[in-house]
């Protein structure tokens, strides 16, 4: 069909409320960004009714302990997608670096924000850490927290045109090890990474940031979803 809507699949997180209850969570702000760029957004949702968490601690490990149906179950909904965005968020869940290792061998595009970013590095065997200061970083309702240096021979360079950016912070942890298979493209003022990028990849770029939260006020956040959904309608 000519001029269809690019399909975005937005990674479930999911929140435990009673007993073994739980709700799949799915951040409206994420939900917007893509609608307000051209995009049309779905859930991707995990088929067990028993969710795994990583360990509360937020240990970098993750167990590759998905079934065969649920891996069948979890492809067959990226298979709708062309493109797949892993939210931010307090809890991080087993599966999804399975997920992003998936897109990434497969070089579907994806986008990565915070939590998503962790879950993008565990995913090609990279790890994380504390910030030293996340009294500045956990900055939870703040749109202007501090500014990024960005490598200007970078993809996101060209993403967002320009050397150094403001961005919000609401997070705790930030990238250890990225490995070889992501490159660092931008870091914060401290000196912890931002923004890595992979190589030789159509788009697969994760953030420490939240563009989602201030695209409709900064033209540079905005314009990350914009890129990411003109590549997705490729």
């Amino acid at each position: 069909m000519e001029n269809r809507k690019p399909i975005i699949g937005i990674v479930a997180k999911y929140k435990e409320t009673t007993g073994d209850r739980y709700d799949a969570l799915f951040r409206d702000e994420v939900k917007n960004a893509i609608i307000d760029n051209g995009g049309i957004a779905i859930g991707i949702l995990s088929s067990k009714t028993e969710i795994d968490f990583t360990p509360a601690n937020g240990a970098d490990t993750w167990d590759e302990n998905l079934s065969e149906r649920e891996k069948i179950d979890f492809i067959e909904q990226i298979k709708l997608c062309d493109g797949i965005i892993f939210q931010g968020g307090s809890d991080s869940l087993k599966y999804e670096s399975w997920l992003a290792k998936y897109t990434f061998d497969n070089d579907i595009p994806t986008l990565g924000i915070c939590a998503g970013q962790n879950a993008m590095i565990r995913g090609v065997g990279g790890t994380t850490k504390k910030v030293q200061n996340p009294e500045k970083h956990n900055q939870k309702w703040t749109d202007e927290v501090h500014t990024i240096k960005i490598n200007k021979e970078s993809k996101f360079f060209q993403i967002v045109q320009c050397e150094v950016m403001t961005v919000n912070s609401r997070h705790k942890k930030t990238i250890d090890n990225p490995t070889n298979k992501y490159r660092v493209v931008a870091i914060d003022d401290d000196g912890n990474i931002e923004v890595v990028e992979a190589p030789n990849k159509r788009f697969n770029i994760a953030l420490r940031f939240h563009p989602e939260t201030i695209y409709k006020k900064f033209h540079t956040h905005n314009a990350i979803f914009k890129s990411f959904i003109e590549e997705c309608k490729k």
